[in-house]
């Protein structure tokens, strides 16, 4: 069975649970993030992988988003709240990060949160989402990685193959050097929460 067509189906059938199990850290951790990162973001924006809707309400109205997902039903949800916030410069549609329905240099940014994790080949994510960037535009990642904490990353890679098998989730991805392995330039790396399991990267081409 193709890889990503497995990670569509565990997405799709988790979808109905998905923000209920997400609340605490959603609540503790990553409102904050989508504030601080993602509110002030003005012009043509990607969000990809936008799930169920969650950066929805912090963009601000002077940029134009169009927010991409490869499963049906976390876009269904999405579209429910992208509906009842009345929000004007929002796009929802399905589609692969892996294969972009866009031009060359359309985006002045593409932001991810969370969602590099589950890309089947996040290579071949990471080089779309170069050739849709603008040659002065940013991406912009929060992303859950694995940890230069060897301790840490011991139980990330431990504990790895089961949390894919049950969710799709990659607890222990490179995403720095993916990054880089795509053609991209790191131009900041933060550490966020949990030592340097939660991190920021903002890269360019």
């Amino acid at each position: 069975m193709d890889k990503t067509f497995k990670i569509q189906k565990k997405y799709n059938r988790n979808a109905i649970v998905y923000d209920l199990i997400e609340f605490p850290v959603e609540k503790v951790l990553y409102s904050k993030w989508r504030k601080k990162y993602f509110s002030n973001l003005i012009g043509k924006v990607l969000d990809v992988g936008i799930g169920t809707g969650k950066n929805i309400d912090y963009y601000n109205n002077e940029a134009e988003v169009t927010g991409i997902d490869f499963s049906k039903k976390m876009l269904e949800k999405a579209k429910r709240k992208l509906k009842k916030s009345g929000r004007k410069n929002i796009s929802l549609k399905l589609m692969d990060i892996e294969n972009l329905k866009f031009r060359d240099n359309s985006f002045d940014y593409v932001i991810t949160s969370s969602v590099f994790c589950s890309v089947p080949n996040p290579i071949e994510g990471l080089k779309e989402i170069k050739r849709v960037l603008k040659p002065n535009g940013k991406l912009i990642m929060v992303e859950h990685v694995l940890s230069k904490n060897k301790i840490i990353a011991f139980f990330e890679n431990l504990f790895n193959p089961l949390v894919k098998f049950l969710t799709g989730v990659n607890i222990n991805r490179n995403t720095r050097q993916n990054i880089e392995k795509s053609g991209m330039v790191v131009k900041k790396e933060k550490n966020l929460a949990l030592i340097d399991i939660f991190r920021l990267f903002v890269a360019e081409k």
